[in-house]
């Protein structure tokens, strides 16, 4: 696959600015993806998160943007750049097929602002324009109710609850699957 494209210019709706993660990032982005709610539900080891982990994760994200894998983001206040408020991604589910998952994570300080729905309008409009994406897919756990909410705000369609799709810590979770299609978003 070709290598994913950071967009020029940078994705914003004046309020939320999608822009690619710095290493500067990396104590801002530890301290918002260690809240306990988003590691209930987006952290998949039984190991504690740690630093490594996303020092780890940093150092992969750009060669795996470059296999055309994916492509993250960090979720910053687009009057202040430095404030991260979050993360987001569009990775590879099927992109030989016209297929992308797109998926999001909110620090605290960040929640019940309208950052996710913002944040994921931006991601669906650049995947649908500019990646000529066909279909774009979110999942999240059944138990993720603000996350479905997102989804369900921006358009994207509930099409099934997917039983035992993946491993996710010690166990295996069920996972919601929701889907848009172009000329479907708002």
């Amino acid at each position: 696959m070709p290598p994913l494209p950071h967009p020029d210019p940078a994705l914003t709706d004046g309020v939320v600015l999608l822009r690619p993660w710095r290493e500067s990032d990396l104590p801002q982005r530890f301290a918002g993806f260690a809240d306990p709610l988003c590691l209930r539900f987006s952290w998949p080891l039984e190991e504690p998160f740690t630093e490594q982990h996303l020092r780890a994760r940093f150092e992969d994200e750009e060669p795996a943007r470059l296999r055309g894998e994916e492509i993250g983001f960090a979720v910053v206040n687009a009057a202040e750049p430095a404030d991260i408020r979050g993360g987001a991604s569009i990775y590879d589910a099927g992109r030989s097929e016209g297929r992308m998952g797109v998926g999001y994570w909110l620090a605290p300080h960040a929640h019940g602002r309208g950052n996710a729905t913002r944040t994921l309008r931006l991601l669906t409009r650049w995947a649908f324009d500019e990646l000529a994406v066909e279909r774009l897919e979110l999942t999240c756990g059944p138990d993720n109710i603000a996350s479905q909410q997102v989804a369900l705000r921006c358009g994207f369609v509930r099409e099934g609850l997917l039983r035992s799709h993946i491993p996710f810590q010690g166990g295996r979770r069920d996972t919601v699957l929701f889907s848009l299609l172009p000329g479907e978003s708002e």
